[in-house]
């Protein structure tokens, strides 16, 4: 089955690529999930706005991600959360919290869609995030998650 990515499919490729898949993986995943559309000729057409789309919000090139590695590397980021006894959380943290941390951290501006988190994170702790800025770059950082005072 042949579609075209809409959204950033670790380990298949980036938005705007078209690629083969298997009929089930295409039709019962990539499509209903959002992660792909049909491929047409058409489609092919809107293949070009959505490349446009993704180079807006790339990073430029691998010099400007280790600029942005570094200045990561230099902050602290720590989101307050409620927390149970034991430290569980009530829900769990979130990559649209994470950037919105590392952003009033005073770190860059980053695209959620790019975290690689080590799972659900729904207790109190030190996680490493991996977050991947280019394909040549990738950076990581730690996020401590810490219980709100009651």
């Amino acid at each position: 089955m042949k579609i075209i990515l809409t959204q950033e499919v670790s380990g298949l490729g980036s938005p705007g690529d078209i690629v083969e898949v298997k009929n089930g993986y295409g039709r019962n995943y990539l499509l209903p999930q959002g992660h792909a559309i049909s491929w047409t000729k058409g489609g092919e057409k809107q293949v070009q706005t959505i490349k446009r789309a993704r180079a807006a919000r790339d990073v430029r090139d691998a010099e400007h991600a280790t600029e942005i590695r570094d200045q990561l590397k230099a902050v602290k980021v720590r989101i307050v959360a409620r927390a149970g006894t034991g430290g569980r959380l009530f829900g769990s943290i979130t990559p649209a919290e994470i950037v919105e941390a590392v952003e009033s951290a005073g770190g860059p501006k980053l695209d959620r869609r790019r975290l690689e988190l080590p799972g659900h994170i729904k207790s109190v702790g030190t996680f490493k995030v991996t977050i991947k800025l280019h394909p040549e770059v990738q950076a990581s950082f730690n996020l401590d998650v810490v219980a709100a005072k009651k």
